[in-house]
């Protein structure tokens, strides 16, 4: 395997990649966070892919070779979870859930975050009267709540999607737009402070265009921050779609799986004392929401200077502290010989 050198020794080249390069920088309780959210994020991403294979049922499936399924039915063997006031298994809808979650999740940040790093480039490197509008409608669109202003855009959007991915491109977008302001003001406030950057007015001297010195020099020293704001905004987002979900504003139920509207149909069942139908999707909505939250605080930990600098401090004392024990070992040894 090829190695690289790293101070003075040789490490394997997959030590160098970044999930496991932030693995070896982090200790003690940072460490702990970043490994329970990567576990909890990695169980989620495991049942969205592997959906058909772990999900006994069908998202919408209502029957079987037995027969019909029992409604509100406790959990049993054929039904582990419990079923619905509709029939549905329980079990099903939440693995099912989880990958429309996922796709939700990640097609809303994705896009978010292409729109919002173009347009705060574009902005802060151009200024005039293009930073101007750009800036007067990010402030005014995050004006606008959060939670309103993504159920303004799902009726706009919707249009009365009925199929699966119809459905999770309507709640993405719906939550893309919610996003790209932040992207946008983090971006455009690194762009203006590196515009005035000595190697950004040497690359403008010499002639490079615009285009190649946003994406060679600018973009990269930008979006150095976004890591954090990705799982912030990726956590907000998974609650954002669980509450259009359950307002009624998100995908429509008969095309897939979503925890917000599962969460919805069992108001009715919490005083009727059954449990079932509501503590499972609500639990699968904070685990994964608490894992994407313990990775960025992970995350967030590890980015502080400072806790760096402790912790190689710390490393050091460590250090001087077995040396010193050992010279004292030496010493005691050498005395017992005999030697004064």
């Amino acid at each position: 395997m090829s190695t690289v050198v790293h101070g003075t020794s040789r490490e394997p080249r997959w030590k160098r990649l970044p999930v496991i390069w932030q693995l070896r920088q982090s200790v003690g309780l940072q460490r702990g966070m970043l490994v329970a959210g990567l576990l909890l994020c990695l169980m989620f991403v495991i049942m969205a892919l592997l959906a058909p294979v772990l999900a006994p049922y069908s998202f919408n499936q209502l029957s079987d070779d037995a027969g019909n399924f029992p409604r509100t039915a406790p959990p049993s063997d054929a039904h582990p979870w419990g079923t619905t006031v509709g029939g549905f298994d329980v079990l099903s809808r939440v693995i099912w859930g989880a990958q429309t979650a996922l796709s939700t999740v990640i097609i809303a940040v994705v896009a978010s975050l292409f729109l919002g790093v173009l347009l705060g480039l574009v902005s802060g490197y151009l200024g005039g009267w293009v930073d101007r509008v750009l800036v007067t409608i990010a402030d005014a669109v995050y004006a606008f709540p959060t939670l309103l202003l993504a159920i303004v855009m799902s009726i706009v959007i919707s249009g009365g999607q009925s199929s699966k991915w119809g459905g999770i491109m309507a709640a993405a977008l719906s939550i893309t737009v919610v996003f790209v302001p932040q992207y946008f003001r983090v971006v455009r406030a690194e762009t203006v402070r590196l515009k005035a950057e000595p190697f950004i007015e040497s690359a403008q001297v010499i002639g490079t265009s615009t285009p190649r010195i946003l994406s060679r020099h600018v973009l990269r020293n930008a979006t150095r921050s976004l890591p954090l704001i990705i799982t912030l905004n990726a956590s907000e987002a998974i609650l954002t779609l669980a509450a259009l979900g359950f307002l009624g504003f998100g995908i429509v139920p008969t095309a897939a799986a979503e925890w917000g509207y599962d969460l919805n149909r069992a108001l009715a069942d919490v005083a009727s004392g059954i449990w079932w139908t509501g503590i499972f999707p609500g639990l699968a909505i904070v685990l994964l929401v608490m894992g994407v939250t313990l990775v960025g605080e992970g995350l967030n930990d590890l980015s502080d200077p400072r806790l760096r600098i402790r912790r190689r401090v710390a490393g050091t004392v460590t250090a001087t502290t077995g040396a010193a024990a050992d010279l004292a070992t030496t010493s005691a040894t050498t005395t017992e010989g005999g030697r004064p």
